[in-house]
């Protein structure tokens, strides 16, 4: 499936409406322009879809040129046999696709690396494979000084290093811990020695303990900028009672691993407890805080919006009844009326100018909504048609004194842009792009 029909199948619409979405896109139209004057060309997606349409592209692309480099990479190691391409192909999302790329990553040489060099890579699969053989009788096959393997315990910790890089590095382990850690681990925090006076207002945290997807954004922040300023340490894992961690547990039983006496399970159960203290529980652990810090500032920025939009939302004339007019030509003067508390109360659309020249049906029909409403100001957008739409306002003061209405232009910069936002769209779910503007 392609990304435009995969984008066409998540928002339930036409391939072809996509396609010429996607064409506008890429020709540099944004979404409020399209949403607004280019309605015909993708049959009526609206500024949401639309909106969801970009998003999911930019993913999509992204995700393909991160595939392609994948793949190239792993292809020019002679490691890309059908599984593993069929399982990049079907990768649907970044973090999938990395997961699976993890083994394969070029990186600094490790101490597997260093393990496979000296030959120790048969060792580890046949425990792994036969736990029934004996570590130490197995090992010694493969004492070899000039490869740096000097004993049998030599060769058994090289195996385990070989082991758990195998372990750590499984793409489906590791989505399973990291939702089993976000859903189970506990948040903890503790004061610094030392650091008890310095800190004080951090003191709410100096024993703290709180599941890691509870934690509200708030606290999450603060909990953040107490151990970026040295007086918090922070902790994560999951409480547990039993003798083996229930990460553990899971890795164990992904690999089939369980102590039932044989020669070579004591060692296999170390390897998958050396695994989860020093590869997994560091590295999930700082995936999620990481996790947790984005889900917070998303959430802070939110509610700093929210603020500022009640600020900025202020009546700039005052409490008063007012008429918008978005000017326009061929597609008319969209007309909005708000109460003086800034309600919503009446929408239209008229024509004055070319081609339809409704001139005076255009005075008539604001002069009925400007007496239905009380409305005591209009404002007009300064864009295109916006000298026509003044002359227009003013003939309609001139035939109708008695309603006492006054006249401003103003400026439309981030009207369109609004009119098309998603914050838009949750205001007036049922209003037109077109009609938001004014």
């Amino acid at each position: 499936m392609n990304i435009q029909q995969q984008i066409a199948t998540e928002l339930n619409v036409q391939p072809a409406q996509v396609a010429a979405a996607i064409t506008l896109l890429d020709e540099g139209a944004t979404v409020p322009f399209i949403a607004r004057y280019r309605k015909e060309a993708t049959q009526g997606l609206d500024d949401t879809q639309l909106r969801d349409l970009e998003n999911r592209l930019v993913y999509l692309r992204e995700l393909d040129d991160r595939r392609a480099t994948i793949l190239k990479s792993i292809d020019e190691q002679g490691k890309l046999d059908d599984k593993l391409k069929a399982s990049l192909l079907a990768a649907a999302s970044k973090t999938e696709l990395e997961d699976l790329y993890l083994p394969y990553k070029r990186k600094r040489r490790t101490k597997a690396q260093i393990a496979r060099e000296a030959g120790l890579s048969p060792l580890a699969e046949a425990l792994l494979e036969n736990p029934m053989l004996d570590p130490q009788v197995e090992a010694a096959r493969y004492i070899d000084e000039g490869k740096g393997v000097a004993d049998a315990t030599a060769a058994l910790d090289g195996a385990r290093q070989i082991l758990m890089e195998q372990f750590a590095e499984d793409a489906v382990l590791l989505s399973e811990l990291r939702e089993y850690f976000w859903n189970n681990a506990q948040l903890t925090s503790t004061v610094a020695r030392g650091k008890e006076q310095e800190g004080a207002k951090f003191s709410d945290y100096f024993d703290y303990s709180e599941a890691i997807n509870k934690v509200p954004s708030h606290r999450a922040l603060a909990l953040f900028r107490g151990r970026n300023d040295g007086v918090l340490s922070l902790g994560l894992d999951v409480p547990y009672e039993s003798e083996i961690h229930p990460c553990e547990s899971r890795i164990a039983r992904h690999f089939d691993l369980r102590d039932q006496g044989r020669s070579a399970d004591a060692w296999l159960l170390q390897v998958v407890n050396w695994t989860w203290k020093v590869k997994l529980h560091n590295k999930l652990g700082v995936e999620l805080n990481l996790r947790l810090r984005e889900m917070a500032e998303e959430a802070a920025i939110d509610v700093f919006g929210n603020n500022l939009g009640d600020l900025l939302l202020a009546a700039p004339a005052g409490p008063k009844a007012c008429m918008g007019l978005d000017p326009g030509i061929r597609t008319g003067v969209k007309v909005a009326v708000i109460d003086a508390t800034g309600k919503l109360l009446d929408t239209a659309t008229i024509y004055p100018h070319a081609p339809r020249h409704q001139w005076d049906q255009s005075i008539a029909d604001l002069a009925r909504m400007a007496a239905r409403h009380k409305v005591e100001l209009v404002s007009i957008g300064n864009g295109t048609a916006s000298r026509e739409t003044d002359k227009l306002v003013a003939d309609l003061m001139t035939r109708h004194p008695e309603l006492q209405l006054s006249r401003i232009v103003v400026s439309e910069a981030g009207a369109s842009i609004y009119s098309a936002s998603e914050l838009a769209a949750r205001e007036f779910p049922e209003l037109d792009v077109s009609l938001r503007g004014a």
